[in-house]
């Protein structure tokens, strides 16, 4: 396992909710991880971890990989992908978000 994997996995694995985004939570850098920030907030979830794939080429190729899934924002709760932007929309809209983060 490379070193950017290993650390994604960390990451997801160490930390109840674990957002990566483009930009930070105060700074979002594109609508659907503003978006993604927002709904976390509306869900009442204060603790969240994010990572800035800006930051660093390697961990914003790394992510896609580990998940298979092509874009970002991409959520993690304990430890499982939940999914990006608009996934995260509609388990908000449907209260199964919120149900999910409680736990």
């Amino acid at each position: 396992m490379s070193d950017v994997k290993q650390w994604i996995k960390e990451t997801v694995t160490g930390n109840p909710v674990v957002l990566f985004m483009k930009g930070t939570a105060q700074f979002p850098q594109c609508g659907f991880s503003g978006r993604a920030i927002q709904i976390l907030k509306a869900s009442g979830v204060d603790n969240i971890v994010t990572v800035n794939v800006l930051e660093d080429p390697e961990v914003r190729q790394g992510i896609k990989d580990y998940s298979n899934w092509p874009t970002v924002p991409q959520l993690y709760v304990n430890g499982e992908f939940i999914g990006g932007s608009d996934i995260m929309t509609e388990m908000y809209e449907s209260g199964e978000l919120k149900s999910l983060l409680q736990k």
